[in-house]
Formats: C-alpha cells, sequence, structure tokens
C-alpha cells in the first residue's frame, strides 16, 4: 500500500504545479487588461521633428507646439539640451489647463552634417518629456546663395 501512495505522488506535484502556473498566467493577464496607461498633462503634437538639407548657417528654428491637458496650470520649470549647440526656449508665464504653448529649439548650423539632439521638458504637471530634433546641416558650398 505504501508503494500505490509514492507511485501517484509524482502526478499529484505535476498537476499542482501545472495549476500553479496556470493561474499565475490568468492572473497576470487580467491584471495588465485593468490597467488605463496615463496620458502626459502635456501633449505634444510632435515629440520628434526631422529636417534634411538645412543651409549652413541659416536661423530655422525648430517649434515643439504642446497642450496642457492637466487639470492645473502647467509651469515648464526648466528645458534642458544634450548639447551645447543647441538651445531652447520655454514659455515664462503658466499654461492654463486646456490652453497651448510652445517651446522653440535652436540648433547651431554651423555645424555640417547629420545631428541628433535632445531636449527635456520638465514642469509641475508630470514627468519629463523628451523631445528629439535630427537633420543635416549642408556645407557652405551646397547651402543655397540668400541675395
Amino acid at each position: 500500500m505504501h508503494v500505490l501512495i509514492l507511485n501517484h505522488y509524482p502526478m499529484k506535484l505535476l498537476q499542482l504545479s501545472l495549476f500553479l502556473c496556470f493561474s499565475q498566467l490568468l492572473f497576470a493577464q487580467t491584471t495588465e487588461k485593468g490597467k488605463k496607461t496615463a496620458q502626459p498633462a502635456l501633449r505634444f503634437n510632435v515629440l520628434e521633428i526631422e529636417r534634411q538639407d538645412i543651409p549652413y548657417g541659416s536661423e530655422d528654428l525648430f517649434v515643439f507646439e504642446f497642450k496642457n491637458t492637466a487639470k492645473k496650470a502647467a509651469v515648464i520649470t526648466n528645458v534642458q539640451t544634450s548639447c551645447g549647440c543647441t538651445a531652447a526656449d520655454r514659455p515664462e508665464t503658466p499654461i492654463r489647463k486646456g490652453k497651448k504653448g510652445v517651446i522653440k529649439v535652436h540648433y547651431d548650423t554651423k555645424r555640417v552634417g547629420a545631428f541628433t539632439k535632445t531636449i527635456t521638458v520638465f514642469s509641475n504637471v508630470g514627468d519629463p518629456i523628451v523631445l528629439t530634433i535630427k537633420g543635416t546641416v549642408l556645407t557652405p558650398s551646397d547651402s543655397p546663395v540668400n541675395n
């Protein structure tokens, strides 16, 4: 009789293990469905702007528009660029809820070639948001002549 119990033990252990594995999978799926993805309070129209064939020495701006969807006024506390060759202007006054604002970014177009730079926007209404500018600056000889 003792041998009979030992023969069923591996099967019971296997059944219990499978039950626990499937239960865990089912539980994981139900919690994922219940989660809502939080939308950022500052909703930018685009997070990346790419421009090709930028004339050497031009004053082109990369302008990122956003809307404040928070329940309070948004204050852009800081705008940090990834390089000294990039400068960003932020709104100096709070952006009221439901209103729009802009972040203006200038890249030093006396640096020839391809570039990718990031701009991190910090505010009082959410996590930092990373914006990206990409492009290619033409050499002076390839740039159009301005008269």
